[in-house]
């Protein structure tokens, strides 16, 4: 590491990172570029800048982020319907692998020689910006600072800022939430604080992003999204860019009650952790792409992504999304997606998202030979009972040699 002349930290402008901008100048005797990302998490990017030229930083990276996010990064992971143990959305995973893909291509810029983050020791981020770093630049060095100091509380980093001059507004760092939170424009999670406990409820003032079921409208709201190769580009006959699909989504769902998540889930690094989430549009655009499928997939194409999608959804959230083996999941199914088009019409309400409805001119769905009524002849129940006989003659060949499964 004595051959760093120049590191990219990815900079949020608060209080960690702001104190290992300084670090790593200090300890490291290396000029810092900073890089900000507006990946939709809601609050103003622009006033990490004059916290960055407070601390000497002279080269300032700012960037609007979010129709890249949503398009080359959500929008792929939903085609495939990715959800992680069942349940989590996978919102704070997706973000990482942009966010590594802008740092190294600062480095590539500016010349750098090695990449900086504040994600702990703990966690499952160190891991993926790491992954996607090496991917991108197998020659990058990467500093992780809380893996090397000896920082190790709020209190700590506090002392470190008025022992090195560092501009922190004390006043506003004491009224910080208890939570640990990242949010982006597909979710806002939490951990930390009463909920390292699984038996605590999470408190109500907890939650950002939406409503409680409870106090949500008594009338259901009705919306249509319009799928064009799997992705959502219109809602309500209004086309959208992606990041406009998604802050839509994000208001009405949040409105209604929706997306809401507490989980105990499995750290790649070994641990298990607690956390909740807010996933509103993602909530919604989850249960709306399962439904075009439904009656444009091929059955067998369908369960096929089905039985890939644990590993596609481990693979993002272990952070290999730039791994050859996610490229090629990718293909499979982007190739699956041409025929995914139609409209899908959804009920929110009081927490639910309810399918009512679904049309495709890609549609596999017959009514002719699906009815209960009389079908004219396009389905012949005889031709049942030749199938039913062939598909059990394995078990019919085992029982006669005495293999019963009664016992």
């Amino acid at each position: 590491m004595s051959s760093i002349n120049k590191v990219v930290l990815a900079y949020s402008g608060g209080l960690d990172t702001s104190v290992i901008a300084r670090w790593l100048q200090e300890t490291y005797q290396c000029e810092v570029v900073t890089f900000t990302a507006d990946i939709g998490q809601g609050e103003e990017v622009e006033p990490a800048r004059a916290k960055a030229k407070a601390l000497g930083i002279k080269e300032i990276y700012i960037d609007d982020l979010q129709e890249e996010f949503v398009r080359d990064f959500v929008f792929p992971m939903f085609r495939a319907n990715a959800i992680y143990e069942g349940e989590y959305l996978l919102g704070t995973s997706i973000a990482r692998p942009l966010i590594a893909k802008r740092l190294i291509e600062i480095a590539n810029e500016t010349g750098a020689d090695a990449i900086s983050h504040g994600a702990t020791g703990k966690g499952n981020d160190q891991v993926r910006f790491e992954l996607g770093a090496y991917a991108l630049k197998p020659g990058i060095q990467v500093i992780a600072p809380w893996r090397e100091w000896n920082l190790t509380s709020r209190e700590t980093l506090m002392a470190y800022c008025k022992e090195h001059s560092i501009p922190v507004d004390f006043s506003n760092a004491k009224k910080k939430s208890p939570y640990s939170m990242d949010a982006n424009l597909l979710h806002i999670s939490y951990e930390g604080d009463i909920l390292e406990d699984p038996w605590e409820e999470a408190e109500e003032d907890m939650w950002r992003w939406t409503v409680s079921p409870e106090a949500a409208p008594d009338k259901p709201t009705y919306i249509e999204l319009t799928y064009k190769a799997g992705d959502i580009v219109a809602i309500d006959g209004q086309q959208m860019t992606p990041a406009q699909v998604l802050r839509h989504l994000n208001k009405v769902a949040g409105k209604n009650g929706i997306g809401r998540l507490d989980i105990v889930e499995n750290r790649y690094v070994g641990m298990k952790s607690r956390g909740c989430y807010e996933t509103p549009g993602g909530t919604v655009m989850l249960r709306a792409h399962r439904a075009i499928e439904s009656i444009t997939l091929d059955r067998e194409v369908a369960h096929l992504k089905d039985s890939l999608m644990p590993k596609y959804a481990e693979l993002i959230y272990n952070g290999y999304w730039w791994s050859p083996e996610r490229q090629m999941l990718q293909g499979l199914i982007d190739e699956s997606q041409q025929v995914v088009n139609g409209d899908v019409r959804l009920k929110l309400y009081k927490g639910n998202v309810t399918v009512v409805g679904r049309r495709s001119d890609d549609s596999l769905f017959d009514s002719k030979i699906a009815t209960f009524e009389d079908d004219a002849g396009a389905y012949d129940q005889k031709d049942a009972a030749g199938f039913i006989k062939l598909n059990a003659l394995r078990m019919r060949i085992a029982a006669s040699k005495g293999r019963t499964p009664l016992k």
